[in-house]
């Protein structure tokens, strides 16, 4: 949908429009552009995945890859070594401990039909990527 605004047409954004994501308009830009910034809404389980190490992440992302649901089941106790997580402040160290005991067991129960172990190859990939962020300094969206 687009609006004329002095001549300049811009794309108009409505919030809550787009499937799981959140969209927030920014400044307008040269040219009558609008920059717009999306976010993925995370569900439980995927926003319950910990900022580990980068070498402990890449370790989770092996063992994921070759046994599915270790890796993602050894980042479970690193949530009560400190390691940070997006929903701690909700639901506690103990809450999102078990949240990923729980994403362990569905990666190992449901690799058997191959669902499971793609699902637990990219938990890995996320905890690699959060991991790098960490050590970046950015912002941690994934």
């Amino acid at each position: 949908m687009a609006q004329k605004e002095g001549g300049a047409e811009q794309g108009l954004v409505k919030s809550g429009d787009s499937l799981g994501a959140k969209a927030v308009a920014g400044a307008t830009v040269a040219g009558g552009g609008v920059v717009v910034e999306v976010r993925e809404k995370k569900g439980s389980l995927r926003a319950a995945i910990p900022t580990m190490p980068f070498p402990l992440a890449v370790i989770c992302l092996f063992l994921n890859t070759f046994i599915p649901g270790l890796g993602t089941f050894i980042s479970a106790f690193t949530v009560l070594c400190g390691a940070h997580s997006d929903l701690i402040s909700e639901r506690g160290v103990c809450g999102v401990f078990w949240l990923n005991v729980i994403a362990a067991l569905i990666q190992i129960l449901t690799a058997v039909i191959m669902v499971g172990w793609i699902m637990s190859i990219f938990w890995g990939m996320d905890m690699v990527i959060l991991a790098s962020y960490r050590d970046q300094g950015l912002p941690q969206d994934v």
